[in-house]
């Protein structure tokens, strides 16, 4: 069973940054998109930031557009997600996960969903 392995988080000020890694070996070549989600205590997922269509397109939820990026390392099986401008309200579990199939949203569930990495914002 292929398992995403995240690393990164950690808890930073109000405006600083953090850079999440994702390792993403095994995933089929046929995955629709593979990206980011997080879960605050209380809160239901939400997708944060993906890449899908064959790593055509990019989608960035609305409240992190401009301040996160998703890029990804084909070489080191690796994906991505660089924060700054991090805000309180971004703190949450993030979550590595993929799709082969699309949608690509946890609520109609993911085929490959990491343990997550925990990311606090302090103000």
């Amino acid at each position: 069973q292929v398992q995403p392995v995240e690393s990164g988080g950690g808890s930073v000020k109000a405006g600083g940054s953090l850079r999440l890694s994702c390792t993403t070996s095994g995933y089929p070549r046929s995955t629709y998109c593979m990206g980011w989600f997080r879960q605050a205590p209380g809160k239901e997922r939400e997708r944060v930031a993906f890449i899908y269509n064959g790593g055509i397109s990019t989608y960035y939820a609305d409240s992190v557009k401009g301040r996160f990026t998703i890029s990804q390392d084909n070489a080191k099986n690796t994906l991505y997600l660089q924060m700054n401008s991090l805000k309180p309200e971004d703190t949450a579990m993030y979550h590595c996960a993929a799709v082969i199939s699309p949608p690509c949203d946890p609520a109609y569930g993911m085929d490959y969903w990491g343990k997550g990495t925990q990311v606090t914002i302090s103000s």
